[in-house]
């Protein structure tokens, strides 16, 4: 009940600390490059400009994933980022499994000059739409 009382009498405190709350999370979501939905990052591909990393494991990667895409697990990302010095002019867009890794990734490499984008709502989200899927048996 008190808490009801001081977000009446401190309206202007509390409306100000939700802006800078929602402006925390949206400065933190870009840090990890924008998010591309499944129809750009097709266009991307296509038009070659562009890279698609998955960091999912070996297994996920395996059951389904975009074509042409390259495999590097997140818990060696730091390790094996040197791999992708030869696509350092393209757009590298980052795939995961729901889109919530992601982000560190691309952070990371946009801290090592590269461009990042995050595949948004990553594999989940290009499953859900029934987009084409190599698997490998």
């Amino acid at each position: 009940m008190d808490f009801l009382v001081f977000i009446s009498g401190e309206w202007l405190l509390v409306s100000v600390l939700l802006v800078l709350v929602y402006l925390f999370f949206l400065t933190e979501r870009i840090r990890g490059g924008k998010p591309i939905s499944s129809h750009e990052v097709t266009r991307l591909l296509n038009s070659d400009s562009g890279i698609l990393v998955d960091i999912r494991d070996a297994k996920d990667f395996n059951g389904g994933h975009i074509a042409g895409a390259l495999n590097i697990p997140l818990a060696r990302f730091t390790e094996r980022m040197a791999e992708l010095e030869k696509y350092r002019d393209k757009t590298i867009v980052v795939a995961d499994k729901m889109g919530q890794h992601a982000g560190a990734v691309g952070k990371k490499l946009q801290q090592a000059s590269y461009t990042a984008r995050r595949l948004q709502g990553g594999m989940a989200e290009w499953s859900n739409q029934n987009l084409p899927l190599v698997r490998k048996k």
